[in-house]
């Protein structure tokens, strides 16, 4: 389900290097690699699921269901696949805590406005379905459309402030989208990894000012010729917050699991994962002028 975006991008290139046979469902809106069957559909009308009847995988990858109903859509048409279901979830499902890393059994926040990428998970699990979901941090790397590495780019190669909340010391984590689809691919030819979820990014944290650091260093500037604004996170509403690209508080899971059981290590650091973002997508799409007048909200605090 998708193919075409960041993750499922990825994936597919991932998946193509290893001889699998591929088909995609899209809207149509993003070209398609060459060798690959592609039904052209939204995945929200239910006129367009019909092409999916009758058709069945070995495989479904969902890289883009958000909600219980997304992924029950697909098997209502496919029926259970025959080796594994591949789901993104993502570690936003799980509640602030004081006790870090966090691991695959942490609790979970009810309220998150990721909480139907959990329910589908223990959806897939009472329903027998053979699954493996990932529950990545902030994915990061070339196609990224969230505003993670960009924001900072756009600020260092233009000589504008940054905005750091607080004394910026927040430990946050990244892990590059490559790094996930490698993680995808082992997943599939281990028993370990049926009916199981893992975290998935990169093994260590990073503050806020550490990564504003690597971000300087991946577009080719010293750490020191950037100028840091702080701000005070407690002065501002929930929607002034937003304008931060990560979230204001620690978010560090434990990764042990999935190195174990799939012996599977990132390939990238968090410096080389940010060059690699910079060289081979930032400069490539760069806008000439971003519009920088949101951070005056930041900063007033």
């Amino acid at each position: 389900m998708g193919g075409t975006r960041f993750v499922g991008k990825a994936l597919v290139e991932k998946l193509q290097s290893t001889s699998h046979e591929l088909t995609l469902f899209t809207r149509g809106k993003k070209p398609v690699p060459k060798k690959v069957d592609h039904i052209i559909g939204d995945r929200k009308d239910v006129n367009d699921l019909k092409s999916l009847e009758g058709r069945s995988f070995d495989v479904i990858v969902d890289s883009s269901g958000r909600t219980l109903s997304d992924t029950q859509g697909v098997l209502e048409k496919t029926g259970i696949p025959r080796h594994r279901f591949l789901y993104v979830s993502s570690a936003g499902v799980y509640a602030d805590s004081n006790e870090l890393p966090l691991d695959e059994e942490s609790a979970v926040d009810r309220a998150s406005r990721h909480i139907g990428k959990f329910e589908t998970e223990e959806w897939l699990r009472t329903n027998q379905v053979p699954f493996t979901s990932f529950r990545p941090t902030y994915i990061y790397g070339p196609g990224n459309y969230n505003p993670v590495e960009k924001w900072f780019f756009d600020r260092i190669i233009h000589d504008q402030p940054v905005p750091i909340p607080d004394d910026g010391m927040t430990i946050t984590q990244l892990g590059h989208v490559v790094d996930l689809a490698e993680a995808m691919t082992l997943s599939l030819y281990n028993d370990k990894a049926v009916n199981s979820i893992y975290n998935c990014s990169g093994i260590q944290g990073v503050t806020f000012l550490g990564l504003v650091q690597m971000a300087a260093l991946a577009c080719g500037k010293s750490p020191d010729q950037v100028q840091l604004q702080k701000f005070d996170s407690s002065l501002l509403d929930s929607k002034a917050r937003k304008l931060f690209p990560l979230r204001i508080s620690h978010f560090l899971t434990n990764t042990n699991k999935i190195q174990t059981d799939l012996s599977w290590k990132p390939s990238f650091t968090l410096l080389s994962g940010l060059k690699d973002s910079y060289q081979n997508d930032y400069l490539i799409n760069r806008e000439e002028q971003p519009d920088f007048r949101n951070d005056q909200i930041l900063i007033a605090s």
